[in-house]
């Protein structure tokens, strides 16, 4: 994906303009300075890095637990039961979540603005809290549907995660609790518990908190926010998944979710536990990144 377009900012002011006459809650003569840092923040995005998973088994789910019901390792609900070992053959992830930047060059090259979420918060953060381009640039993309989350990926080759893959990379082959291990979450950690009076959203750059990675090297596979990945949500889908790279259910009322969000109790945060949303949801606590098969690179 090329990240710099000549005439964004004239294609983004049409775009709001035309398409979102409203953007921002301040009319249209807002929307040429709007354009303008969306075009600045589209221009610094970076992709991600991609790590390798190695082929091998690993331990998916919880054990259940009945008496310790505050426990971390108790489940979080019957849907990550029973735990069994899985084989995944090797595949590559993004190392970082698909940040902001990277989203809205997407949404440039479909010809596509921005959701009146989404530019009602990138509006807000920069005239009232003074946030930089260049910071939310590195801000994991929100306020994506699954449907432009699985798109995303496939126009740069790629495509979501399954669920396995993702609870893999976050935990490692022998069952970490939380991506990082077994201690409680911190802030080094994980961006979680966060909470503003007016419910903006308090992020961390898709790089950062290094003493939170996973067994592989992964970013905020804990916190920031949740992540689509492919799957339908199957309630009881662990109890007849195939034991070799399961590819989640054939169809479902909703689109798994993963990791918890800067808005999550450190329950969501634990490597097991598993959630669900429509899949045409919009949240600023919902994000993704992106996997790929070894034969597709």
């Amino acid at each position: 994906m090329r990240y710099t377009r000549p005439g964004l900012a004239a294609a983004f002011a049409l775009l709001l303009i035309v398409g979102n006459p409203q953007a921002a809650g301040a009319g249209a003569k807002s929307s040429p300075e709007l354009a303008r840092h969306l075009t600045g923040i589209s221009a610094l995005a970076q992709p991600s890095p991609l790590i390798t998973i190695p082929a091998g088994p690993f331990l998916l789910g919880s054990k259940r637990v009945d008496d310790d019901p505050y426990g971390h390792w108790t489940q979080f609900d019957d849907t990550e039961l029973p735990q069994h070992r899985v084989w995944l053959d090797a595949y590559v992830i993004d190392r970082d979540e698909v940040s902001l930047g990277e989203y809205l060059v997407f949404l440039h090259q479909r010809k596509l603005h921005p959701s009146d979420e989404l530019q009602k918060l990138i509006w807000h953060v920069i005239t009232i809290h003074s946030v930089t381009d260049e910071t939310l640039s590195r801000w994991p993309a929100l306020y994506v549907t699954w449907t432009e989350a699985k798109e995303l990926c496939t126009a740069t080759g790629k495509r979501l995660p399954t669920e396995a893959e993702w609870e893999k990379a976050a935990r490692g082959p022998d069952g970490n609790l939380f991506p990082w291990g077994q201690a409680d979450p911190d802030q080094t950690r994980a961006m979680f518990g966060q909470h503003h009076v007016h419910e903006i959203p308090i992020l961390a750059a898709v790089d950062s908190n290094e003493a939170g990675k996973s067994p592989f090297g992964l970013h905020h596979m804990a916190g920031n926010v949740a992540e689509w990945v492919q799957d339908w949500f199957g309630f009881d889908y662990y109890a007849y998944m195939p034991e070799r790279n399961p590819p989640g259910p054939t169809s479902g009322r909703y689109k798994s979710l993963r990791g918890g969000s800067w808005r999550s109790n450190a329950i969501m945060l634990r490597t097991a536990t598993r959630s669900g949303a429509p899949m045409d949801q919009r949240s600023p606590t919902i994000g993704f990144r992106c996997a790929q098969s070894p034969n597709a690179k």
